[in-house]
């Protein structure tokens, strides 16, 4: 009997055991994905002046020489006769859409959407917004910007960024801004819009061409960028509905340290 009684012991200590083990064992995995919880957004803790505290793969974000957004200084501005212009080929392709969190991103369907620099070609990966403006024209924001997004064989990026002014209702957005799709992570409603990405740009062909980053964690570096001087328009209304989804989306302008803007047309 007290061999039974003992057996019975050690096996219910067993048990007892192995449950606080199990238990220390999740609590350890919840203090490790709370450790390496690395969500950023424009927003006090985790805005972009802490961007490089929340994940060791951000450091470029504080410690990167070449950053955007920036501040165009137009009287600082280079004409450069010599700068090769950028081969857009852009035409009518579908798109999906997505509230990433961050952003209203535009995802491309097809591989059609592409630009050249310098005989390299770069394809469209997808456009996004940020209100208000991310760069600045003589120290002054747009009320949003819009950047699409490329990259090459090797991976290295290249963005067009379009300003964006109150005015006219932008009918080649009309039907993707009628079902903005507001939770997070969220898709809208339709599976793919048509979108004109040639009749999107700018008449004036005058871009600002510089070096520097994506204007979002982890702010990689090298990434070719091209502004167009004149801005598109879309209407109060348009501007109103991604601003009551995401009321500020921006990075602050950065310093430009040693770098060069050149400006084509000229």
């Amino acid at each position: 009997m007290k061999k039974l009684g003992y057996l019975f012991f050690a096996m219910f200590s067993s048990l007892m055991l192995a449950a606080c083990a199990e238990q220390k064992s999740e609590e350890k995995e919840v203090v490790t994905t709370s450790a390496n919880h690395s969500d950023w957004s424009y927003e006090e803790s985790t805005g972009p002046e802490h961007w490089g505290e929340l994940d060791p793969s951000n450091l470029t974000c504080v410690n990167g020489s070449e950053q955007s957004p920036i501040n165009v200084e137009f009287p600082e501005v280079k004409a450069d006769g010599n700068l090769k212009e950028t081969e857009i080929h852009y035409e009518s392709t579908p798109f999906t859409l997505e509230n990433n969190g961050h952003t209203i991103q535009a995802n491309a369907t097809t591989e059609s959407n592409h630009i050249i620099i310098e005989g390299n070609e770069y394809k469209l990966s997808q456009f996004h917004f940020h209100t208000p403006s991310e760069h600045q024209f003589n120290g002054q924001n747009y009320d949003m910007e819009l950047h699409l997004v490329h990259s090459d064989e090797k991976g290295e990026l290249a963005v067009i960024g379009l300003m964006i002014q109150e005015g006219n209702e932008n009918k080649l957005l009309a039907s993707m801004w009628n079902e903005l799709p507001t939770e997070k992570n969220a898709k809208a409603d339709s599976e793919k819009y048509d979108i004109d990405l040639q009749a999107l740009l700018p008449e004036d062909e005058t871009t600002f061409h510089y070096t520097g980053s994506l204007t979002t964690p982890p702010c990689t570096e090298e990434v070719q960028w091209i502004i167009y001087e004149q801005p598109i328009e879309m209407s109060k209304e348009q501007i109103e509905a991604f601003r009551l989804i995401f009321p500020d989306n921006h990075r602050p302008v950065q310093p430009i340290n040693e770098r060069d803007i050149n400006k084509n047309g000229e």
